[in-house]
């Protein structure tokens, strides 16, 4: 038995984008202390702690964006995708940089105003998934030392003419304190990288017979600022002394227009899929990337936010985004989500769930970024290594070391393990299973590297061959204390979440595994392209060819993650016109009511049997999602939801055609559809990774609520972004 049933075009509703401006975040990733801020604004790590007012980020004569609309179509912002303006590269400069005249030349990548994104990606995705290079670890009395040793140790040997570019991290700190009032911190000093670090590399670097070497950081505040805090850190004066160029990769309207207009922002074409479509890239490090050596240096410390700062971290600060002008004032929007975290915490009460949403949003982004602007080494300066929170809170390591080698994944694992957080339960109890930094984990995911296998090399890899103090203060309201010695710290079950499931299992294409850190793996599910003039016939039968090119996501998972027996497998294909999806139920008692019609939309389907797809157009805004539900008879129900403004847009419709049919005896049932709202369509693209989660409603009593990618939560809630799968667009 089967049935078809057509409802596209069942309603048309215009979905308008609203660019919402968040609010200020002063001291946005502040985890206590001094809040005073230095001339020029608050600083942050690489510019990403502190978001700056709307005055800053927006030009001055820009009138001030429109506040969300307080209805449904508020959720506009997830249809339309990207939910914010690239770059345009036929666009004068002034649109990005507020400042200087349109590039007209550069190495390879760079044509006209804009990268070639997607070349830069495909280089650095392959060079980090085929670096197996062990991860050296030195020992020394002091930076300058260490800083020499480990350049001479780790970085690729290139030809005397190569430029060079060192990215420190000259800008991880709150703010600038007066020492006689702050019992003699200045606020600085433990934050940053030493500059008898960067001056140890480059005099390596020279010895090597380089003589073009440029120090870049971009820090999202004025040039005067800029250029104080290179005299109060010693860098202006070390670079001077070394004959090395030090300039800000930041459109400030000095050094993206004197000179070789070295913080010059330039569009990336090619990476409209990701989490960062409108990412730019400073002229400098776009020229090093291509033709030259361009080498991290950060500080080895822990952070409020990203648990540790290192390679992966580091990269924010050489971001700009072109969602409002000038584009370095605008690092914050890397964790935008946080706002609502930070906006709800009072005291000691906090949504631990929020909390991780936006930092497990905040790390997909990072890792685009690390695709993009990948370090050909990381030097780490650990002279000493610094615990606590990174800004307000240090807490020097017994040691002086530097960590460092050619793939910036592993160095910032061994850096991790270093600092006590990898592989760790006492911060998976908190951070809702993730075991390390969910960077590292993310990335490592990303890239497909085993980190358990990081070969470790130097004088100081015998310091973690024994368990390794921890010292970490959270933005969160946690901390983790322990010397070896002490009383284990707690694991157990995440605050706020059930435990993870206690076994791995990678056996099934889209199944639930672990990441290289411990942490359950995000389960992800790759749809087939269906070539031109290729069909599918939409007749509930599912025996088309291009269905069996695709793999299946097979799932027999509750919301909690215990296993019930009752298995559904889904496939996918897409095409310019739209979203194929393709839904197997076993165990199917088609508790439905046949009486009502399937032309028209059934409101509380969710109470009958059915299945239902959760799809987040835009990476980016990942509370921003559109649900289908369909039962086996063709039965349906769709609408957009906005989880930021706790709107529901039942309005909205998928564009949907429908085929179903049942086989009664053996308890089985196919479903079939193509999606083609606008909104859907266009978030398909080749190689996008889009949030999904996909769920089953079976039977009265007991009554089953299984999901793909398990919620975890202790009552059946599908509606949970954070722990949405991922489908795949292959290419």
């Amino acid at each position: 038995m089967n049935s078809t049933q057509p409802i596209r075009g069942r309603r048309a509703r215009r979905l308008a984008l609203e660019i919402t401006a968040l609010a200020a975040l002063p001291a946005l990733l502040a985890g206590c202390g001094d809040r005073r801020p230095p001339p020029g604004g608050p600083l942050s790590d690489g510019g990403a702690a502190v978001a700056p007012a709307p005055s800053a980020a927006a030009p001055p004569d820009a009138a001030p964006p429109a506040a969300p609309s307080a209805t449904a179509s508020s959720f506009a912002a997830a249809s339309a995708h990207p939910a914010v303006p690239t770059a345009d590269p036929g666009a004068p400069s002034d649109v990005v940089a507020g400042a200087s005249p349109r590039y007209e030349a550069g190495p390879s990548v760079i044509a006209s105003d804009s990268i070639d994104g997607a070349a830069l990606r495909k280089r650095h995705v392959e060079r980090i998934k085929a670096d197996g290079s062990p991860v050296t670890v030195l020992r020394g009395d002091g930076p300058l030392d260490l800083g020499r040793r480990l350049c001479e140790a780790v970085v690729p040997r290139r030809p005397a003419a190569t430029p060079v570019l060192l990215k420190p991290n000259l800008c991880g700190f709150d703010s600038v304190k007066d020492p006689a009032k702050s019992g003699g911190d200045d606020g600085v000093t433990g934050r940053i990288t030493q500059p008898e670090f960067v001056r140890g590399v480059v005099q390596c670097l020279k010895a090597r017979g380089h003589t073009k070497i440029t120090i870049a950081e971009g820090c999202g505040h004025s040039h005067k600022f800029w250029k104080d805090l290179a005299q109060r850190t010693g860098y202006e004066a070390m670079a001077a002394e070394e004959g090395a160029a030090l300039v800000a990769m930041d459109d400030d309207g000095v050094y993206d227009v004197a000179g070789d207009k070295p913080g010059k922002p330039l569009a990336i074409r090619g990476i409209e899929a990701t989490n960062v479509p409108t990412l730019l890239l400073p002229k400098v490090l776009a020229e090093h990337l291509d033709r030259g050596l361009f080498l991290s240096l950060p500080r080895i410390k822990m952070h409020r936010y990203s648990v540790i700062s290192a390679g992966i971290k580091g990269m924010q600060g050489t971001v700009m985004l072109s969602d409002h002008a000038p584009a370095y004032k605008q690092k914050w929007r890397m964790h935008r989500e946080l706002k609502q975290y930070l906006d709800t915490k009072t005291g000691s009460h906090e949504d631990r769930a929020l909390y991780l949403s936006s930092l497990r949003a905040f790390s997909e982004r990072m890792v685009d970024v690390l695709e993009i602007s990948a370090p050909d080494a990381v030097l780490g300066d650990g002279a000493p290594a610094m615990g606590g929170d990174g800004f307000q809170v240090l807490r020097p390591t017994a040691e002086n070391v530097a960590i460092g080698g050619t793939n910036p994944v592993r160095v910032d694992r061994v850096i991790a393990e270093f600092l006590g957080v990898w592989n760790s339960p006492a911060l998976a109890r908190e951070l809702g299973g993730h075991r390390t930094s969910p960077l590292i984990e993310a990335a490592a995911k990303r890239f497909g590297l085993d980190l358990g296998a990081t070969a470790i090399t130097g004088d100081g890899a015998e310091l973690l061959k024994s368990p390794r103090p921890v010292h970490y203060k959270a933005m969160a309201p946690f901390r983790l204390d322990w010397e070896p010695g002490q009383t284990p710290l707690p694991g157990g079950p995440a605050k706020g979440l059930d435990p993870a499931p206690p076994t791995p299992d990678k056996g099934i294409q889209g199944r639930p595994g672990f990441e290289p850190g411990g942490a359950p793996a995000k389960p992800e599910v790759h749809a087939p392209p269906l070539p031109p003039g290729e069909t599918i016939a939409l007749d509930g039968k599912a025996d088309d060819a291009a269905w069996r090119r695709a793999g299946a996501a097979r799932w027999d998972t509750d919301y909690a993650a215990a296993g019930t027996g009752i298995e559904t497998r889904a496939r996918f294909l897409w095409s310019k016109e739209g979203l194929y999806v393709l839904f197997e139920l076993a165990s199917a008692g088609l508790n439905t009511d046949t009486s009502r019609p399937v032309d028209k939309e059934r409101r509380s389907l969710y109470e009958e049997d059915c299945v239902e797809l959760f799809l987040t157009p835009d990476p980016a805004a990942p509370r921003r999602y559109f649900e289908v539900e369909i039962g086996p008879f063709g039965h349906f129900f769709d609408l957009a939801i906005d989880r930021d403004t706790r709107l529901e847009d039942t309005a909205w419709s998928s564009g949907a055609t429908i085929a179903t049919s049942r086989e009664v005896a053996s308890r089985k049932a196919v479903i079939e559809a193509r999606l083609t709202a606008p909104g859907i369509v266009k978030a398909l693209a080749p190689g996008a990774r889009l949030p999904m989660n996909l769920y089953r409603m079976e039977g009265k009593s007991p009554r089953r609520y299984l999901a793909w990618s398990p919620p975890r939560t202790k009552k059946p809630n599908f509606h949970v972004p954070e722990a949405f799968g991922w489908l795949v667009l292959d290419p």
